[in-house]
């Protein structure tokens, strides 16, 4: 019988983990702020299945643009449209072939109330609150369909003194989830989890109400030569990250 050494076994192991983590990487991800929460759930389960880092930044699609266009750091961008990296893509700012749709997003109006905003959206039209939250139409692509759905429902004129209007979609929730507005146009993903609102109350915006908010993601110059960033691209097309992706209220 042949017996081996404990500590040799141990020796091995901490080689074999060696090995392992000198093939690890770390990829800097501009991520657009509605995607905040899933992104979160998603790096744990990427860094787990192939030991690769992901380091976030969250903020609007079009301050990320300028950002990059800047010299940002960032190596993958999940923006909150398709416009935005298709751009990039024309001004060869991104590698050839890796950008892809990973999530449609899903308008919302909310408020912090419960009972206060009905299946139907009708607390809209009768415009009896103070305040109606929305993020920079300039900016962010959900504040842009938010305008498209005012529009669409001829509210844009009646609602204009009473829009407060976020950076991002981050800040539009902030407001109404603090009080400083009764309600707003939100991204779906930030109120909901496992097919229910989860908090407050809330009219999910039909999607011929505002044009198809399709966000694209795609990996940047500054990680064609990255591990990391070719491995999170795939890893957001697989089964594990769709999964995520539609409990928060996405189509793919």
């Amino acid at each position: 019988m042949r017996i081996r050494s404990p500590q040799l076994a141990v020796t091995a192991l901490a080689s074999l983990f060696a090995f392992n983590t000198a093939w690890a990487d770390e990829v800097q991800v501009a991520v657009a702020a509605n995607f905040t929460a899933p992104i979160q759930a998603i790096a744990k389960d990427f860094e787990k299945d192939t030991g690769h880092k992901l380091v976030a930044a969250y903020g609007a699609t079009g301050q990320f643009y300028a950002q990059i266009k800047n010299g940002a750091p960032f190596e993958v961008f999940l923006a909150a449209d398709d416009t935005t990296p298709k751009k990039l893509e024309a001004e060869k700012e991104t590698v050839p072939g890796s950008r892809f749709t990973y999530a449609i997003g899903t308008l919302a109006l909310w408020s912090a109330k419960e009972g206060y905003v009905d299946a139907k959206g009708e607390v809209l039209k009768k415009n009896e609150y103070k305040h109606l939250s929305i993020a920079n139409p300039k900016a962010a692509p959900y504040g842009l369909a938010a305008t498209q759905v005012l529009d669409r429902l001829t509210l844009t004129e009646a609602t204009k003194g009473k829009i407060v209007e976020g950076q991002n979609i981050t800040q539009a929730f902030q407001f109404v989830s603090t009080g400083n507005a009764e309600l707003g146009f939100v991204a779906l993903s930030q109120i909901y989890m496992d097919g229910k609102v989860t908090h407050g109350s809330a009219w999910i915006v039909p999607s011929n109400l505002h044009d198809p908010i399709r966000q694209d993601a795609v990996i940047l110059n500054k990680g064609k030569d990255n591990a990391a960033a070719k491995a999170l691209v795939e890893y957001l097309k697989g089964p594990k990250a769709a999964a995520v992706i539609k409990s928060y209220g996405y189509e793919r």
